[in-house]
């Protein structure tokens, strides 16, 4: 990694001054009691335990269930700042729906030689199954979480595309209920855009992708795999917030070309399904015959046109990180413009010479499995061992094009509060989009992954990072 005089940090310029959307924020924070700031920080960790927001750790037979870390100096974005983001994200997102719209009917962007066939065809994202299925009103990515860096006042890369079940955002929605509750006079003060309509949005965003057979208002349901899953308990959040059924595989059967949902008055049909299982769980008679989460001919009803899936199935093949390096490519295929927001440079492993590279310089480099999330399968060379950096060396000559390599950013960093006062850490941002057939819907902020150790990049919450409340002025 560069050397700390390189690292961007958002809100101080040397010791005390702040950066432009700082300023009020670092004024109140000045006159803040450090004794009352402690104690309002162990008031939120009581809040996020009485509200049980939790998520658990696969793997661990102790303390599997997990409380997400909160810290309470908010990450601020200027208006201006977040107007040119959302251009950037918006562009990326209409390319990516129009790229699998084309992968799954004429593969325009194949035949142009823009991305190669095997990358698509070798690919276990892809499902041939979705091959000239048009879901309702085109929409592939009804919901998208946009990984996103920093490295300095203007410079902004995707991090990664998050289009098959991207999650955090009830995250996003505590942590500024937490704030409001603690700092109400910070609000008063501050003139922040709020983020409390997005499961309002969401509901309004799903229901205009309803499919043929939809007669009436739109029955919309979320389908968990259970209370055992990492992120149950913003499935449970998101559908009591949306006024939306929870449901599990078990409460769904097919009846006369629908699915419905078994209630108290027998089964009733479903228009809207916003799945949080993946691809190879949904239907045991498609996809793999052990699943006991999905529901047994849901692709038959679906690709009939008898429920909307969202998001789609077979739109993993969009945030492959393969496919990640093509999407300077992608965006311009399909807008006719230049990407607004940059890719993190990438090294694909499937490529000879990229691969000697990588093996020459895995200390410098992030190394990422192509299929992989969470943080979990990656190197991190810079703060890997020799021995680890040993062992997966032949991890990536074994199977190179599972694998790609992006430098080390120096990734911008946002103050957290620590006994002995603030500390910069490591930060990144998913902003939430909705996509419908009425337009894009991006929620002003998004969630803010903090790393919370001292020089670590890694702010995945399954390897001990946390969040913050993401303030966007209203400017």
């Amino acid at each position: 990694m560069d050397s700390a005089k390189s690292i961007f940090d958002e809100m101080l310029v040397g010791e005390n001054e702040a950066r432009s959307p700082y300023s009020d924020y670092h004024g109140w924070f000045l006159e803040e009691d450090a004794a009352r700031l402690n104690r309002k920080s162990k008031e939120a960790e009581t809040f996020f335990r009485r509200t049980g927001i939790t998520f658990n750790v696969y793997g661990q037979e102790e303390a599997a269930e997990r409380l997400i870390p909160f810290d309470i100096v908010p990450r601020i974005i200027s208006g201006r700042e977040w107007a040119r983001l959302s251009r950037g994200i918006e562009q990326r997102v209409r390319a990516i729906n129009s790229f699998l719209y084309d992968i799954y009917h004429r593969q325009e962007i194949i035949r142009a030689g823009r991305v190669p066939v095997e990358l698509i065809a070798q690919n276990e994202a892809f499902l041939d199954k979705m091959i000239g299925v048009a879901p309702p009103g085109n929409i592939y990515t009804h919901i998208v979480g946009t990984d996103i860096v920093r490295t300095g006042e203007d410079q902004f890369y995707v991090l990664e595309d998050n289009a098959r079940t991207p999650s955090g955002v009830s995250y996003m929605l505590e942590n500024r209920e937490t704030m409001l509750q603690m700092f109400p006079e910070l609000f008063s003060k501050i003139r922040v855009q709020p983020v409390s309509d997005y499961p309002k949005n969401l509901r309004r965003s799903l229901s205009a992708c309803v499919p043929d057979k939809c007669d009436g208002k739109p029955v919309v349901a979320v389908l968990t795999p259970g209370i055992h899953n990492s992120a149950y308990f913003e499935h449970a959040f998101l559908a009591d917030q949306m006024g939306a059924e929870l449901v599990e595989g078990h409460d769904l059967r097919v009846i006369d070309g629908r699915i419905a949902m078994r209630t108290t008055r027998g089964y009733t049909p479903i228009d809207v399904i916003y799945r949080r299982i993946d691809d190879d769980f949904l239907d045991p008679l498609n996809f793999n015959p052990q699943s006991l989460l999905g529901v047994p001919g849901i692709m038959d009803v679906y690709r009939a046109g008898g429920i909307t899936i969202a998001n789609a199935p077979g739109t993993g093949i969009a945030d492959d990180k393969a496919i990640y390096s093509y999407m300077p490519d992608i965006v311009e295929f399909y807008t006719g413009e230049t990407a607004i927001l940059k890719n993190v440079p990438t090294w694909r492993c499937s490529d000879d010479d990229s691969l000697t590279y990588v093996l020459e310089h895995l200390d410098e480099l992030v190394v990422k499995e192509v299929h992989g999330s969470g943080g979990y399968g990656m190197l991190v060379g810079p703060a890997a061992s020799k021995r680890e950096i040993a062992a997966f060396r032949e991890k990536l000559k074994a199977k190179p094009g599972n694998y790609i390599a992006q430098p080390t950013l120096s990734l911008s960093t946002v103050p957290i509060l620590t006994k002995k006062g603030l500390a910069p850490r490591h930060v990144d941002l998913r902003p939430f989009v909705l996509v419908s057939p009425n337009g894009i819907n991006i929620t002003p902020g998004g969630l803010t992954r903090v790393a919370l150790k001292k020089g670590s990049l890694v702010v995945n919450s399954s390897q001990g990072g946390g969040t913050k409340d993401t303030w966007v002025l209203e400017e």
